[in-house]
Formats: structure tokens, sequence, C-alpha cells
């Protein structure tokens, strides 16, 4: 019996029931490449879990960290201009995740993180509001980083009601070392 391929279909093939079951385009058994696929992820993941987690620090206690740590290498991830004017952590390094003008994700980010760090160095990032770090983050550790932290709030925190920044959480707002150019 010929089985189509997405589809249901009960039958046969190569000795195998196949009963409600979908193939894809290889002739596997989509339930099973999934189930090999979710295996293989379980125990990368297991494997990988005390290497590859990002841990988040509040703004203090990034600050605390940093001066404890003086091997480690402190990242600012936002755009150039907002590194430049509207400040930034002081010791921090500019190495932006997306930038001006299409705001697209830098293709050179974890190259110029290697060049500023080795990948068992631990390497703390910050942005505006902890969001774009999460990225960069994530990045870092898909290319081997093994220590990754992340500020949380970034440097000038979430919204108010107002809809200001700096007013409630952040680097700034916690009156931490800053510069501004």
């Amino acid at each position: 019996m010929k089985i189509q391929i997405g589809a249901k279909r009960e039958g046969y093939a190569g000795g195998h029931c196949l009963s409600t079951r979908r193939v894809n385009a290889m002739g596997q058994d989509r339930a099973a490449v999934r189930t090999m696929q979710d295996a293989a992820e379980a125990i990368i993941g297991f494997f990988l879990a005390d290497r590859r987690t990002m841990k988040h620090l509040e703004p203090k206690q990034t600050y605390e960290f940093l001066n404890k740590n003086t091997n480690a290498v402190f990242i600012d991830c936002r755009s150039e201009m907002e590194y430049l004017f509207v400040g930034h952590p002081a010791g921090a390094l500019s190495v932006p995740w997306n930038d001006g003008p299409d705001w697209e994700v830098n293709p050179h980010f974890v190259a110029h993180v290697k060049i500023a760090a080795s990948v068992d160095r631990p390497i703390v990032l910050i942005c505006r509001s902890g969001n774009r770090s999460l990225d960069a983050g994530a990045a870092l550790e898909k290319a081997g980083f093994t220590q990754v932290y992340n500020v949380l709030h970034g440097f000038e925190g979430e919204l108010d009601a107002t809809h200001h920044r700096n007013s409630v959480t952040g680097w700034r707002f916690e009156g931490l070392p800053w510069e501004q150019c």
C-alpha cells in the first residue's frame, strides 16, 4: 500500500504498521522523530545544564559581582547612540546587539565579544531594560560561552505609570556609577 506524505492513513510500509500516524517526506514517522529529537535535546540539556544557564542579577548585585570578579567583562549591548548619549555603566564596553539605521541584529556580535573575552570568562550583559541582553546572552551561550549574566531591569529600567524610565528600576535609578559622553 502506498502511503501519502503528510496524510493520515492506515497501512503497512516496510513491515511497520503506520495506523493513524503522519509520515514526513523522508518516510519517517513524525511522532517518532519528534520523540527522538525531544530525547536528544533533554540529554544535551542535562549535560549542559550547569554550563549553559544564563544567570540574572539585579543592578546592585551586578555591581557587587563585578567588583568581586575582576576578570568579568561588562558589555553594554545597546546601540552606539544609546551608549554615547543616554549614558552607560562606568567600565562597560559597547558591543551593540543591534544598531541603526535598520536595527537588525549585529551578525558580528559574538565575534566582537570573543575579541573582548574568552568563552570561559564571566560575561555580564546590560541593555536598556533587560530584554535585548537576554537575546544577546542566548546567542553567546549558543556560541559556547559558559558564564553569561544578564542585568535585570537594564540601564534605564522599566517604564513607570507615566511612561518614563529611570524612575522605577535600573542601573541609573539604583545610583550606580555611570558615564555619559
